[in-house]
């Protein structure tokens, strides 16, 4: 019987170790998305209320209030919405809540959804309003370095760039760059 001289066997060892590296990234390999990397594509909504399907939508574009309504099953009952708000284009991260006023009239509340549901879908928080018990939410995070962010929020009346997040206590350039990607500023 022959045998594969030292060279062949190189190369098929070689070989054999990309062969398992294309099939580890292929199948196995799946990076965590950061907020505000990846699932900033599609649009995270959620519909309360006086809906037949209440839920989180996700959209592959930015959809309108009715649109998102439609998405939901519809109304319950059948009733009218503002012609105002119909129109309006959602962002990543509305609350609707729908909810009925009087017979046959429909009124609408926009809010932002919860710390726990954005954080799910990799929605940044808003650095400006996040309170201590959402800022917990985040890896890394604890009871105390939330209420030093806070406390330093209220004494400079906010946050002008999610870069002033170096200037808190307790927060070196390590911990900014694990948590940095979790805040934005909204408007």
């Amino acid at each position: 019987m022959k045998y594969l001289s030292l060279g062949q066997q190189k190369f098929l060892f070689v070989l054999a170790l990309f062969i398992l590296a294309i099939i580890f990234f292929r199948f196995y390999y799946h990076p965590i998305p950061y907020p505000s990397e990846k699932l900033d594509r599609e649009i995270v909504v959620e519909v309360l209320g006086e809906v037949r399907k209440p839920g989180t939508y996700v959209f592959k574009n930015p959809p309108t209030l009715t649109g998102a309504i439609e998405k939901s099953g519809g109304l319950k009952n059948p009733g009218l919405i503002d012609r105002m708000y119909s129109s309006e284009i959602l962002e990543t991260g509305t609350q609707v809540n729908v909810y009925i006023n009087s017979p046959g009239e429909t009124k609408i509340k926009l809010g932002r959804m919860e710390a726990n549901k954005l954080l799910v879908f990799s929605i940044s928080l808003d650095l400006n309003r996040v309170s201590v018990e959402d800022l917990c939410l985040i890896p890394g995070v604890g009871e105390t370095l939330a209420h030093d962010i806070v406390d330093y929020r209220e004494r400079r009346r906010g946050f002008r760039s999610v870069e002033e997040l170096r200037n808190v206590k307790g927060i070196g350039e390590k911990k900014y760059e694990s948590i940095k990607n979790y805040f934005a500023l909204k408007k």
